[in-house]
């Protein structure tokens, strides 16, 4: 468990939605992505201190936050500069998840002025994009904030980010769909082709799987949610219908079965997200605040 802020001494305190996936998932990534930067050696830090690592002179430097938006992923962070060298103190000065402004000082850093160089890329690419899709994240969900709706991301990722960029989107106030094709059962347009309709997709389905797993049906028409109705899907997406049809087929699902959750997707944005939260859906699934966010520019100075 993550301390919360102010209990310990570079304490980490992370929205209480968002779990960090465990060390011996990520290090891996880490590491790579550390090879990738640095290769057969940092050129230009170890030309300038040419000493060896253990004698490396200490050095401190701050990271600052150059636009607005909420910071994400210095837990992250402190993990990458520690796979350099455990010496590095890491010490976030705000809460994670916090919103920034222009020229405020998000972490302290002190170690050996080698591994804050040689890990400074790294670290900052990472806190850097995930801050970017925590700041839209939250900018979707305060639309919709006080309707009894949840915001959930999609599998809409950067392959190899996905661990990453869902933690992010928690941070932002989101919820997490599935994490990979796994974890529940999702019936697309495509599945419905392929088995014939939605009652055949839905029978052969559960002939199949574990007892655990939910069974969602996309649905583009009344009809389908109907159909969907009828052959016991556990959670109904309403898929690129207007505001007007959803209106329709929440009542018609909620008098049908009032267990059966409701999410709405696609075209979603920040003009819409309202409207279609104000229908009475459950969920609102979106990719954007992943594929449309863009970098919250951060720096790191050394301070000596």
């Amino acid at each position: 468990m993550i301390p919360e802020s102010g209990k310990s001494k570079g304490a980490i305190a992370v929205n209480s939605q968002a779990a960090l996936p465990p060390w011996i998932v990520l290090d891996p990534l880490f590491q790579g992505w550390l090879l990738e930067d640095i290769g057969r050696g940092d050129r230009t830090t170890s030309a300038i201190y040419i000493e060896e690592i253990e004698e490396a002179p200490p050095a401190r430097a701050e990271w600052i936050v150059k636009e607005p938006g909420a910071v994400a992923g210095l837990p992250f962070a402190r993990r990458i500069f520690s796979l350099l060298d455990s010496r590095v103190e890491f010490t976030p000065t705000i809460v994670e998840g916090e919103y920034c402004q222009p020229g405020q000082v998000v972490a302290q850093i002190k170690g050996p002025v080698n591994a804050l160089l040689s890990g400074e890329r790294v670290a900052l690419n990472v806190v850097m994009r995930l801050s970017g899709i925590a700041t839209l994240t939250r900018k979707y969900v305060e639309k919709i904030a006080d309707l009894p709706v949840q915001l959930v991301d999609t599998r809409k990722t950067t392959p190899g980010l996905r661990l990453l960029e869902k933690y992010a989107t928690q941070v932002g106030g989101a919820r997490n769909h599935r994490m990979g094709l796994d974890d529940a059962v999702m019936i697309k347009d495509n599945h419905i082709v392929a088995a014939g309709g939605i009652g055949g997709a839905i029978a052969r389905v559960r002939s199949q799987i574990p007892y655990p797993l939910t069974v969602e049906v996309e649905t583009e028409t009344l009809k389908d949610v109907k159909e969907a109705l009828e052959h016991g899907a556990d959670i109904i997406m309403l898929d690129n219908m207007s505001v007007e049809q959803m209106s329709k087929a929440v009542p018609l699902i909620r008098q049908h079965n009032e267990r059966i959750s409701i999410e709405a997707s696609g075209n979603i944005t920040l003009e819409t997200i309202r409207a279609v939260g104000e229908t009475g859906v459950d969920y609102i699934s979106t990719s954007a605040p992943i594929t449309r966010s863009t970098w919250l520019d951060l720096s790191m100075k050394i301070r000596g």
